[in-house]
């Protein structure tokens, strides 16, 4: 009697094979602006029990897990890559985005699901609080694919904010799973105010600190290890990935966000031994691809498309809220009172893009019991699909329409679109500038051009930032220890 091994082969022959005609679709995809993560979904869908592969696979404890696991690696490889540097003119945004912004875009999200699903409030707002933020997954992949280099202040908001929301819609649908759950048992229960701010603070507060602490440890750890122990930085990427992966699973024990804790683990740790960590990236990046394959890949496979159907349109309703109203409001509402230009808010609201995020919050209810949680579930993926297909294939195209893209430098034309036609030395004194070309002459004239366009621009300036002065524009062209040292000039 021979052992038969078809137990392991029949199963790894199929996610194998899945892999790779998703990532050989994605190759070509790609070409044509579509996302690789789209490509893992719709993959994953056709091969569950509706599609042509016509595997049955309703574990949605095993998802659930991949799909946390899976998010953590994702956080980790992102805070790894995340200068510390760009905390300066990215941090105060996304902390309003990630806090203020995702409860905002729960609240008008709920309101339209409310409406459209014909959902109770506390549902409503579950169903809000599940697509209410943007997924780091998605946005360090396509903002890396796009090809486009985005000014700093918009890259860095985006980039942070992705990293920092996942605990606040984490949250957000927890609680919002505890009413209803209370609701539907009848027993009366409400969650005081008081409550609700305690174990908001707890689980930011124990994230922060273990990722701060296990971040300054993992440095020291890599420090003392020194260069000699791989040079290709295999082990080292190993080495991070298991770490960060026992702090997510510790912290979350102790009742804290163990999605912030391995993102600040990364930023620290990325930071404080960036020489040590950069040969590891490229191996970081391969964990990073498998996790986001094997993450999309199994949650197509949970969705039934013939149930899908069956809340096909309140869903698009829903999703066309959330990218048309409810993100742009909440941007708005955060970035306009610091000074970010109408193009960077209408670029941000924009690149609000829903990922495996909202699907795995969607597991949530379906795993405590919800009432009408496989509904949730059709609608995240309605939501997911939707925005990977209308909004990531545009983002290249949205940078550019917006402005917010910086030029190739070798691109002469688009840096004259974007600089202006004149390069100055920041130095150069106001006054004798307008004097020059016959420009109004502001109340300050002793200060020089980079002084003046500092002032006006009243925030940490970046290059491609502009300021009109009379019917000139002048624009930031280099940057150096937050100083303005070039500046362009586009006259008429």
């Amino acid at each position: 009697m021979s052992l038969s091994l078809d137990f392991l082969s029949l199963p790894l022959l199929a996610a194998a094979s899945l892999v790779f005609i998703s990532v050989m679709a994605g190759v070509f995809s790609a070409r044509v602006g579509f996302s690789f993560l789209l490509v893992f979904l719709v993959v994953g869908t056709l091969a569950g029990v509706d599609g042509p592969g016509g595997v049955v696979f309703n574990d949605f404890r095993l998802s659930f897990v991949v799909g946390n696991v899976a998010l953590a690696v994702i956080l980790l490889d992102g805070g790894l890559r995340t200068d510390i540097v760009t905390f300066r003119t990215g941090l105060r945004p996304s902390l309003l985005l990630a806090t203020v912004g995702v409860m905002v875009c729960t609240g008008l999200t709920a309101a339209a699901a409310h409406w459209l699903l014909d959902l109770s409030w506390p549902l409503a707002l579950l169903v809000g609080a599940i697509v209410g933020s943007t997924d780091a997954a998605a946005v360090f992949s396509l903002l890396k694919s796009s090809g486009v280099k985005l000014n700093e202040r918009v890259a860095a908001t985006l980039e942070i904010e992705s990293g920092m929301n996942d605990p606040m819609a984490v949250y957000l649908t927890l609680t919002f799973i505890g009413v209803a759950l209370a609701m539907g048992a009848g027993t009366g229960d409400e969650l005081s105010a008081k409550a609700v701010l305690l174990s908001l603070l707890y689980q930011f507060g124990w994230g922060a600190a273990m990722g701060v602490a296990c971040g300054f440890g993992l440095a020291g750890l890599l420090k003392r290890m020194g260069r000699g122990v791989d040079g290709g930085g295999g082990i080292r990427a190993l080495l991070m990935v298991s770490g960060g992966l026992a702090v997510f699973a510790l912290t979350t024990w102790l009742g804290g966000s163990g999605f912030l804790a391995v993102y600040a683990m990364g930023v620290i740790a990325g930071n404080r031994a960036r020489r040590l960590v950069r040969p590891a990236l490229s191996a970081m990046d391969g964990y990073a691809w498998l996790a986001q394959a094997g993450m999309f890949l199994l949650l197509g496979l949970l969705v039934t498309p013939s149930e899908l159907l069956r809340t096909l349109w309140p869903a698009i309703g829903v999703s066309l809220v959330l990218m048309l109203v409810a993100r742009p409001v909440s941007v708005w509402l955060c970035l306009a009172p610091l000074r970010f230009s109408p193009r960077e808010i209408t670029f941000i609201s924009w690149v609000g893009l829903r990922g495996a995020v909202p699907i795995v919050l969607a597991v949530f209810p379906v795993m405590a019991g919800v009432q009408g949680a496989h509904t949730f579930f059709n609608v995240a993926f309605v939501v997911v699909l939707t925005s990977l297909l209308l909004q990531g294939s545009t983002i290249a195209w949205a940078a550019r329409r917006t402005g917010v893209a910086l030029p190739d430098p070798d691109d002469t034309e688009h840096a004259r679109l974007v600089y202006g036609d004149f390069e100055l030395d920041a130095g150069t004194p106001l006054e004798s500038l307008c004097a020059f070309y016959g420009l109004p002459v502001p109340a300050n004239a002793s200060q020089s051009i980079g002084q003046w366009l500092h002032t006006e621009l009243n925030r940490p300036p970046v290059v491609g930032d502009t300021a009109p002065l009379g019917n000139a524009e002048i624009s930031v062209r280099e940057v150096e220890a937050k100083k303005i040292t070039r500046v362009g000039m586009r006259l008429g």
